[in-house]
């Protein structure tokens, strides 16, 4: 099973990212046809800890291990800021940054990482750089970073209250990915 570990976004946060997608796609329509593939709004999250696969038989303490509290306190999570990733090349990944409850979050993250290393989960170990992904190019070959710069007023797009973090299965197929909320960490105790 394919499996992830993330904070959900609210509706209000939802429908502030469709009027900065609106704005986007405006700003980059007058130079070519659309070439972002957009994450669907019921898809949209910021990743803390990515498991990968994991066989279905060491999936059930996973779960119960998500399933405990988290002594990290409740914060609010501000959103804005256009990345592209790469940051030098053809981008691939259009994403909204973290603008505001960084430590909290990177401290979600750690508590969470640890937990799941100590039931033998091996983890990538790169940094650690929150963000919501909005959208994945189509096109290798098109480069659109001179019109998303264009685009104005991201420096707050939404604001989230971060209550819990949830562990995801995720299954692929060509119409996209499916999630399915698995287990449900509580922020504020353990």
């Amino acid at each position: 099973m394919r499996l992830f570990v993330a904070v959900d976004i609210d509706d209000d946060a939802r429908r502030a990212i469709a009027a900065l997608k609106a704005r986007v796609v405006a700003a980059c329509a007058v130079s070519r046809r659309a070439c972002l593939k957009w994450v669907h709004p019921e898809h949209q999250h910021v990743t803390l800890v990515f498991l990968g696969e994991i066989a279905e038989g060491r999936v059930t303490p996973i779960v119960r291990g998500m399933s405990g509290g988290v002594s990290v306190r409740p914060f609010t999570l501000g959103l804005g800021g256009l990345v592209m990733f790469p940051a030098r090349g053809t981008p691939r990944v259009l994403s909204l940054g973290v603008t505001g409850g960084e430590e909290a979050l990177a401290a979600v993250h750690q508590r969470l990482a640890e937990r799941l290393k100590g039931l033998g989960v091996v983890l990538d170990d790169r940094p650690f750089h929150p963000h919501l992904t909005l959208a994945r190019w189509r096109d290798s070959g098109t480069d659109d970073r001179h019109c998303i710069a264009t685009v104005g007023g991201v420096e707050a797009v939404a604001r989230v209250r971060v209550e819990s973090a949830a562990l995801y299965e995720s299954r692929l197929s060509p119409l996209g990915p499916t999630y399915r909320a698995l287990a449900r960490a509580q922020l504020g105790s353990e």
